[in-house]
């Protein structure tokens, strides 16, 4: 068994290192305060104050690190207070007195905890607050001042609309939780914390309005992220993937978004929301397809717009899968059920072109994805320009070495604009992977090859689900009380009930204005 290296108060090591310095306070501060700077081995931004306070000059200190705090916090909260407010006030003798005193009396800070053990005094300062320490006890009092540097608060750069609020969640979760409670002003508006990673121990808050969700929803949610072992969580999309219901499914099981607004709507409608400290990007769980397809902009514009804007969705979604492999099935198998004039223009712009349709398609598709990669890693002032440019060079340059047909580089534009319209990037990615399985059928076996494909599609979709929810409802199973809202965009005083299929405990919203549907 390894030895510690500082001493400890009779107690032995553990074992597991998630256990390292779980260990029990000296009543002496330069012990306590050496033992900490050995445990982070003396980092230049720990910072510690030390002073006395009271005419008999009990001994004190402060511990934080620098640029995880407020300073102004600590400078008008606690020093002041306790080093000019206290310096001549008679205090008792007895250590616990003082500090009670000091508690109740003079650290005008509301979220004040005590700890113990040295793994308390780590866990705290790592966090940004501030640890004060009184000489003769072994016991501390950890004072919220989290603060230093944050992005503020802006436009989301993934969820841009034409119409909505302008604010997004930032990677300071507990302004995103303030957010959340300015949209949803409910007394069963509930936060549950979780503390993720053995080693980062980020802070996870589960979100959900009580009342209105299933309360299974919750506790399933709850057990999974309970099974998360893991030394660090930097991004929303690990607790994703750890908790979805199939690894192996191409679907979102799970939506991220940066929109409050569109939190707030997930969560009056019966679902559960996932924030993690450190990204903007919050999860929403259980998620459809319908919902995937759907964006916040369908209900801040008039019915019938929204309507059409959906219906314009949908298409694209179709256009995106099935356009690339049709064209190759009608071509190598199926020509006769192009019209004539069409099938003539076809042959004559492929006259030279040395490769099947399906090698065409793959390398267009291929490059086209390249072209994609390469805009969203390059800064974006020359990203865009890089995916118009490249691939309008490329394309002509394409047409114009007989490599391609021209009708081929329309046809993959078409496909590319299309899976641009997806409201959810994940499913866009999905709808990638799956094009290219759609393409690979046709060519093997034309029209019966993307009928087999979308028939396993479709069986897999049935039987995926998301925290227990079905993925294909409210189309399988069938909720028609729900339809007024999936392909179709109902007026807004038609969806005047949560959707059917969360099975929530409140089906009808107190207030017939909420989008219940």
């Amino acid at each position: 068994m390894a030895r510690s290296r500082f001493k400890r108060n009779k107690m032995q090591q553990p074992r597991n290192p998630e256990e390292n310095f779980a260990i029990k306070l000296f009543k002496n501060v330069d012990e306590n305060i050496k033992n900490l700077k050995k445990m982070l081995d003396e980092p230049d931004d720990l910072i510690t104050r030390e002073f006395t306070v009271g005419q008999k000059n009990h001994k004190c200190a402060i511990v934080y690190i620098d640029g995880l705090v407020d300073n102004m916090s600590i400078q008008n909260n606690i020093l002041k207070n306790l080093q000019i407010n206290m310096g001549e006030q008679q205090l008792p003798d007895a250590p616990e007195e003082v500090l009670d005193i000091i508690y109740q009396e003079k650290i005008s800070i509301s979220d004040i905890k005590e700890g113990k053990t040295l793994d308390d005094v780590s866990n705290a300062i790592l966090s940004g607050d501030t640890v004060f320490f009184l000489d003769q006890l072994d016991v501390v009092l950890i004072i919220d001042t989290k603060g230093g540097e944050h992005r503020q608060i802006e436009e989301p750069q993934s969820e841009t609309l034409v119409r909505g609020p302008r604010e997004g969640f930032i990677e300071d979760v507990g302004t995103n939780v303030a957010l959340l409670r300015r949209y949803i002003q409910d007394p069963n508006l509930r936060f549950k914390t979780h503390q993720i990673g053995r080693r980062g121990k980020r802070k996870l808050v589960v979100s959900y309005v009580d009342g209105i969700i299933h309360p299974d929803i919750v506790k399933e949610v709850n057990r999974r992220l309970k099974t998360i072992d893991m030394d660090d969580a930097p991004e929303s999309g690990f607790i994703e993937e750890w908790i979805e219901d199939s690894r192996l499914s191409p679907f979102p099981q799970i939506q991220n978004t940066e929109r409050p607004d569109a939190t707030a709507k997930a969560l009056l409608q019966g679902k559960i929301a996932i924030l993690l400290d450190g990204t903007p990007f919050v999860l929403i769980a259980p998620l459809t397809l319908s919902n995937a397809l759907q964006s916040a902009e369908d209900y801040n514009e008039r019915w019938t717009i929204g309507t059409l804007l959906r219906g314009l969705r949908y298409l694209a979604a179709f256009i995106s899968l099935f356009l690339p492999a049709l064209y190759i099935a009608l071509i190598a198998f199926h020509p006769g059920l192009i019209p004539s004039k069409l099938t003539f223009s076809i042959a004559a712009s492929r006259e030279g072109v040395p490769f099947p349709a399906f090698v065409e398609a793959v390398t267009m598709g291929i490059t086209m994805e390249l072209l994609r990669e390469a805009g969203a890693r390059l800064p974006k002032t020359i990203g865009d320009t890089i995916g118009i440019v490249g691939g309008l060079v490329i394309g002509e340059a394409a047409v114009q070495a007989g490599i391609v047909s021209p009708i081929m580089v329309i046809i993959v534009a078409l496909t590319a604009i299309a899976s641009f319209s997806m409201p959810t990037y994940s499913l866009a990615i999905a709808f990638r992977m799956i094009r290219f399985a759609f393409m690979i059928a046709a060519a093997v076996l034309g029209l019966y090859g993307i009928i087999l494909v979308y028939i396993m599609i479709n069986i897999h979709i049935v039987n995926l689900t998301s925290i227990g929810v079905p993925y294909s409802t409210p189309f399988a199973p069938s909720f028609f009380r729900d339809w007024k809202d999936l392909v179709l965009r109902a007026p807004i005083t038609m969806l005047t009930r949560r959707p059917a299929y969360m099975d929530t405990n409140d089906s009808i919203p107190t207030d017939k204005g909420e989008e219940g549907s």
